[in-house]
């Protein structure tokens, strides 16, 4: 079963790989942190990996600091979609000291730790329920993400150099 998975994604043009590495960073919880390693896998370059997955991630950033507060607020008045949106802020509220004590530099930070339930979609969150100014968290969570791309490009090139040596 597993050589059939590998063997699919190797027939993939290079193109198709790309894609899919850009639109693996764009998702939310995966973001970056994932498509980095896929796209180590799919054996794409180095530097494009990092550049598509950068770019991905970023994306949806001015969106979510923009409309994630109205969204929330209006799911709240919904019976079916109250739940998420109490959960949404929880999640804010739980990492809501971490960046308020530092501002910009706790939202790099933040986001640069590539660490599960941190990333750029719960920096825009948190930014956007902080009401910061897009001028001051994007490129704060910008570079966060340049950062944790860093992070992660390493840590996958570290592993494909050890796993190369079996």
């Amino acid at each position: 079963m597993t050589e059939f998975f590998v063997e699919q994604f190797q027939s993939l043009t290079e193109g198709v790989k790309y894609l899919m590495t850009f639109l693996i960073s764009m998702l939310p919880i995966v973001e970056l942190r994932g498509a980095v390693p896929v796209g180590t896998a799919l054996g794409l370059d180095t530097l494009w990996i990092l550049i598509v997955s950068i770019i991905g991630n970023l994306l949806p950033v001015p969106f979510i600091i923009l409309f994630a507060r109205p969204i929330v607020r209006w799911l709240k008045k919904t019976r079916l979609l109250s739940p998420l949106a109490n959960k949404l802020e929880e999640k804010v509220e739980k990492n809501k000291d971490k960046i308020t004590k530092y501002e910009r530099l706790g939202l790099f930070i933040f986001v640069a730790i590539p660490l599960p339930g941190t990333g750029a979609w719960t920096g825009a969150l948190v930014a956007s329920f902080l009401e910061m100014r897009i001028k001051d968290s994007f490129p704060a969570i910008s570079l966060g993400v340049v950062g944790a791309g860093i992070i992660m490009t390493l840590g996958s090139q570290a592993v494909k150099f050890l796993f190369s040596l079996f």
